[in-house]
């Protein structure tokens, strides 16, 4: 049974307290990620993306259009920095793009 706590505290905290105590983060990031390309890169982007994963701090973006592929690219570290920024957080190092 858990423990129950007879302070009061906000569902913000108690949320967070369940995530780490049940090892939840890494499959939020993966979420959240997810996320945060799409709302990012909009519909032009997202019409050929074909899968989204993340693994350790390495995002990896299928996408179906090679001539796509090659324009993002160029800014690559650009696009790292704003999915960063959007997530609040320093979770993606390194961007593939299949």
């Amino acid at each position: 049974m858990a423990k129950r706590h007879n302070e009061h505290i906000s569902i913000q905290d108690a949320l967070k307290e369940f995530v780490e105590t049940n090892k939840l983060e890494k499959g939020l990031n993966k979420v959240n990620v997810a996320d945060a390309w799409t709302s990012l890169m909009g519909n032009g982007v997202n019409n050929y993306t074909a899968s989204i994963s993340l693994e350790r701090d390495t995002l990896y973006i299928q996408l179906t259009s090679s001539v796509l592929r090659e324009e993002l690219s160029y800014g690559k570290q650009k696009i790292i920095n704003m999915l960063n920024e959007e997530l609040g957080k320093e979770i993606i190092k390194k961007l593939v793009l299949r």
